[in-house]
C-alpha cells in the first residue's frame, strides 16, 4: 500500500488496515485519521504520536498492557509474533524460558505493566540485559521509556505497511 492509497481511505478503512500499528488500540488510528492527509511516512508516524501523547493516562497505561510479554507462548497479534521471531524469543531454550519469564514478572510486580522493547534488529541477549538494566528504572521513568519503544514499534511496522526502510 502506498501513503497516497493510506490519505484516501475513508476512516472506517484507514482504521482497519492500520489499527494494529499501536497494539490491538485502533482508537490511535481512529483518532489520527482527522490529520491527514500526510506528506510522508514520518507526519504520519508523528500524528499517531501525538494522539497517544494527548490521551488521559488512563489510555495510554491501557496502550501499554496491551502488549504481550516477551519471549511469552501465549497468542498475540501476528505483528508481535513475526517481531519476537525476529529477535530468536521464540526459539528461547528452556533455561531462557524460565529466566524471561521469571523477568517479566519481576517487571510486572515492579511496574504495573509488561516490559516493552522495539526487538527489531536485536537477539535474545540484548533483549535480556535490557530487561535486566530496566528492572532498576524509577516507574515515571520507566512508563515514558515504554511509551518510547512502543513508538518505535509504530514506526517499524507503519513502514512495513508502507514498503518503506
Amino acid at each position: 500500500m502506498t501513503l497516497d492509497e493510506l490519505n484516501q481511505l475513508s476512516r472506517e478503512a484507514f482504521v482497519a488496515r492500520v489499527g494494529f500499528v499501536f497494539e490491538d488500540s485502533p482508537w490511535v488510528a481512529d483518532r489520527a485519521w482527522a490529520e491527514r492527509p500526510w506528506p510522508s511516512l514520518e507526519a504520519l508516524h508523528q500524528s499517531m504520536v501525538r494522539v497517544v501523547e494527548a490521551a488521559p493516562r488512563e489510555a495510554q497505561l491501557a496502550l501499554i498492557r496491551a502488549h504481550p510479554d516477551l519471549g511469552s507462548r501465549a497468542r498475540m497479534a501476528p505483528a508481535s509474533q513475526a517481531e519476537q521471531r525476529g529477535a530468536g524469543l521464540d526459539a528461547l531454550s528452556p533455561a531462557e524460558y524460565e529466566r524471561i519469564q521469571a523477568l517479566n514478572q519481576a517487571y510486572r510486580e515492579r511496574f504495573g505493566f509488561p516490559f516493552i522493547l522495539a526487538v527489531r534488529g536485536k537477539g535474545k541477549q540484548q533483549v535480556f540485559a535490557a530487561l535486566e538494566a530496566r528492572l532498576t528504572n524509577p516507574p515515571e521513568a520507566e512508563f515514558q521509556t515504554a511509551l518510547r519503544e512502543i513508538y518505535r514499534i509504530a514506526y517499524f511496522r507503519l513502514a512495513d505497511l508502507l514498503h518503506q526502510p
